[in-house]
């Protein structure tokens, strides 16, 4: 897979080593000469430019990635990087970071973006996953699909305890992803029973959202937290 990644400060630069320890076909484009450090990221390759400007992505053959992701730490770069990414090279799927929360809401499909990273948002959403039992923590959105990465870690009350996977009646728009089991990650079986204290990993709509947390926890509790 080729990623391009506009802005090679510690955010950018961190996303390129991973993806290029994984094998990935990975370009940093930089404007700043002073930011310009391949030595950092040595697997990737690196690019002089103005990532928002039409010059400098054609330069970059971004119609040949298959991911770009907005990186800098300007909200205004990344939306612009990202509308061009899409609208003039057609990449198929367009990763942005959002600085200020605020602007979140800018970071849509009009904008190029299919998914959009807040910080703000990511850190409170760990500190909510590390610290919450018995509830639905939100991860992450989907922006393209318009779907949502959840997670429940199931409390001692929780109604379908040593059941299987199968028989739990999820609604519409709703996958079980993973299940994290003390230190191990299952992908889940329709044989896997659920236990206490499992972090149950959920994709599904934001409107199924309530529904997931009543099968999962019982009426009683999902309508006392709703």
């Amino acid at each position: 897979m080729r990623v391009a990644i506009a802005g090679a400060g510690n955010v950018g630069r961190s996303i390129a080593q991973e993806l290029a320890e994984n094998g990935h076909q990975v370009l940093l484009i930089e404007r700043n000469p002073k930011m310009l450090r391949p030595e950092r990221v040595p697997a990737a390759e690196w690019l002089l430019a103005d990532a928002c400007e039409l010059s400098s992505l054609q330069e970059a053959e971004l119609a040949s990635c298959d991911v770009v992701v907005a990186a800098s730490g300007d909200d205004k770069v990344n939306l612009v990087v990202s509308l061009l990414a899409k609208t003039e090279f057609a990449v198929p799927r367009v990763v942005a970071r959002v600085n200020r929360a605020e602007n979140e809401w800018l970071f849509t499909e009009q904008w190029g973006v299919d998914v959009s990273v807040s910080k703000p948002r990511l850190l409170a959403a760990l500190v909510e996953e590390a610290v919450t039992v018995g509830d639905l923590v939100r991860l992450l959105s989907f922006r393209q699909g318009q779907a949502n990465l959840v997670e429940i870690t199931l409390p001692d009350t929780a109604p379908h305890l040593g059941r299987p996977v199968r028989e739990l009646p999820l609604p519409r728009d709703t996958a079980l992803v993973a299940i994290v089991r003390g230190k191990r990650v299952l992908v889940p079986t329709a044989d896997d029973p659920i236990e206490a204290r499992d972090e149950l990993i959920f994709v599904c709509t934001a409107d199924v959202e309530p529904d997931v947390r009543e099968v999962i926890l019982g009426p009683a509790v999902a309508n006392r937290r709703a």
